[in-house]
């Protein structure tokens, strides 16, 4: 297995995301191989939850899906199992403390490392509350992964020194989605975050374009793509392995190249 550092290498990362068990975990697991095959750096696997409060509709109903599909925790780790016997790309949990909570956080953890994966995201646990999980994260080796908003402004410099695996920058405020366009001064973030850490950022929330992956590949370390293979997923279910992959390849060969068909200058952020 390789780990989250390997991811970015080169410099340039994309990296995935989907809801485990939408629409049921056998696709999931057909995923994260396409995926993976077809340039996935470093993939994110999100554990469904009720109450997903970080999340636009695309994914919020995507939790839906899974969770009535039978998706429980125990399958999640169980189909990870079997993947990581294939697929050697770095992986990484994303959901919710509660989830981590209710499981047992220390249970989560241990399976966790045992499973393969590599690090986990709570975009609900702040800053101020992370020695809840940090401590049982780096007893087991899982990189306990930092957001940085917008509005984290004088904290920025804090979080980065802190952080661990790589820093997950939030491109836009609000819930996840898909944006038209990405106004957020990322510049001046990463610009911070350079000059207290040496670890890998990538941006997520609202990429959906190879423009905008190229634009903020060029901004950061890498580009996390989630609602818009979400959307493919709702609309092709059980046929959506093709699709996705093609999109995963498309997205991965844009960062890579640092220019996309549609628009070579990649938008406000190709001077940085």
């Amino acid at each position: 297995m390789r780990t989250i550092a390997y991811a970015f290498r080169n410099g340039k990362a994309f990296i995935p995301f989907i809801t485990c068990g939408d629409p049921d975990l056998s696709v999931t697991a057909q995923l994260i191989q396409t995926m993976a095959d077809n340039g996935a750096d470093l993939i994110e696997l999100g554990i469904p939850f009720s109450d997903p409060t970080a999340e636009g509709p695309v994914i919020q109903a995507a939790n839906l899906r899974a969770l009535t599909a039978g998706t429980t925790t125990d399958k999640i780790f169980e189909m990870v199992r079997k993947v990581r016997r294939r697929v050697l790309v770095p992986l990484v949990f994303m959901t919710y403390a509660n989830v981590v909570f209710s499981y047992g956080a220390e249970r989560f953890l241990s399976t966790s490392k045992e499973i393969g994966m590599d690090g986990l995201i709570l975009p609900d646990l702040p800053y101020e509350e992370k020695e809840e999980f940090l401590p049982l994260c780096r007893k087991y080796g899982i990189s306990l992964i930092s957001l940085i908003a917008p509005t984290s402004e004088n904290r920025i410099a804090m979080i980065a020194r802190e952080a661990e695996g790589f820093l997950y920058l939030v491109s836009s405020l609000g819930v996840t989605g898909t944006r038209s366009e990405i106004t957020t001064d990322l510049p001046s973030i990463v610009r911070v975050v350079r000059e207290h850490t040496d670890l890998p950022c990538a941006v997520g929330f609202g990429i959906s374009t190879p423009e905008q992956a190229v634009a903020m590949a060029q901004v950061s370390d890498g580009a996390i793509v989630g609602s818009a293979i979400v959307k493919l997923i709702a609309k092709y279910g059980k046929d959506s392995i093709a699709p996705v992959g093609a999109f995963v390849r498309a997205m991965k060969d844009a960062v890579k190249s640092g220019v996309s068909s549609g628009n070579p200058s990649a938008g406000p952020y190709n001077t940085l």
